[in-house]
């Protein structure tokens, strides 16, 4: 073997005990870092159970908040099949004629035409007051046409209301159909 070929070998050589040593450290690091002390271990243990207790908390508020509106709009679909009926009732209210004899039809319609509406009342339905000459609030009402304002300060406002509108609890479940100003 020539020198130059004995310099390469050292230097190959002592490369070679170079990457040793710093494996060597790299892995007396990597040991003292798989060692966490009991503390650690008890402190992290109590973190995960904290999260996990917060996280079952939230769980058990957010299922009680849906199962709470669950029950306050239950009856949406029946209540919103009932509507039409409240309408015909109004309507023939309206148009019973006021004579003598019509008289007792009225006040029979009327009797069991409230009771109707106590008993939807009770459950949670109401209606939305909406009269000529109110602000057209676009969240509120359902606009249907619009005709030229018979006034000036009735630009933009609500002329006639068309259909009753109603809630049931604090969500709408039909938006009164009206009429605005132009």
């Amino acid at each position: 073997m020539s020198k130059k070929d004995k310099i390469k070998e050292e230097e190959i050589n002592s490369e070679q005990e170079q990457v040793q040593v710093e494996d060597n450290k790299d892995l007396e690091v990597e040991k003292e870092v798989k060692e966490p002390s009991s503390e650690e271990l008890i402190q992290a243990e109590k973190d995960k159970f904290l999260r996990l207790f917060a996280e079952y908390e939230n769980y058990k508020k957010r299922t009680s908040k849906e199962r709470i509106d669950l029950f306050k709009t239950a009856g949406q679909e029946l209540m919103t099949s009932l509507l039409p009926i409240i309408d015909d009732f109004e309507r023939a209210l309206t148009h019973i004629e006021d004579d003598n004899e019509s008289e007792e039809l009225r006040k029979g319609v009327m009797l069991i035409y409230n009771k109707f509406y106590n008993t939807l009342e009770q459950k949670g339905l109401s209606k939305i007051e909406t009269k000529s000459g109110d602000d057209f609030d676009a969240e509120i009402h359902e606009a249907i046409t619009q005709i030229p304002a018979p006034s000036e300060d009735l630009k933009g406002k609500v002329i006639d209301c068309v259909e009753k509108g109603y809630k049931l609890g604090d969500k709408v479940i039909r938006y009164p159909k009206v009429v605005i100003g132009q």
